[in-house]
């Protein structure tokens, strides 16, 4: 059963609930964000624009659902590339207390279902801070595979920082 579906406007005060919630939990792994990337408005901003993003196919953004339905956390299909590349990046979080269910690794698997099915992508990429080992595991279930370590990659808790490379190849393409 599927632990994804598309982002909705209606996500956006469960969205800034969850963050607010789990702002010291997703910091290490998070660019910073001042203030208002926690509010209600923001959010509604940023599912707006992630939607526009999809309708022009550079985007694809899910809410990962719990048990229950309930929005557990974020994936989302980003920078996609047609072209000779087709490809796509993955980033996604649980939150704390919906951590070590498997939503994370079933999120993941459904979103390659979609990008090598329906999107018809021959790559995705995921990139994790090198002590990341729990993201990590969900990649390499997902038959992930390392390939590179990109010095000073991304800006995380303020700071230029290292990350793995990981990717997935479509063979059926």
């Amino acid at each position: 059963m599927p632990v994804t579906r598309l982002i909705e406007q209606g996500d956006a005060e469960a969205l800034a609930a969850l963050l607010t919630a789990n702002r010291e939990f997703l910091e290490p792994w998070e660019p910073e964000h001042d203030e208002s990337f926690f509010t209600l408005a923001r959010q509604r901003a940023v599912i707006r624009r992630h939607l526009e993003e999809h309708v022009r196919g550079q985007t694809v953004p899910f809410a990962i659902l719990d048990e229950s339905g309930d929005l557990a956390g974020r994936i989302t299909l980003n920078g996609v590339v047609r072209g000779a590349f087709q490809s796509a990046s993955v980033g996604y979080w649980v939150s704390r207390e919906r951590n070590g269910r498997g939503l994370a690794t079933a999120a993941v698997a459904d979103v390659i279902s979609y990008a090598f099915g329906p999107v018809g992508l021959h790559r995705l990429q995921a990139e994790t801070l090198p002590h990341n080992v729990r993201s990590q595991r969900v990649l390499a279930r997902n038959g992930f595979r390392p390939f590179a370590l990109a010095p000073g990659f991304l800006k995380i808790e303020g700071r230029w920082q290292d990350h793995v490379l990981f990717q997935l190849l479509n063979e059926s393409c």
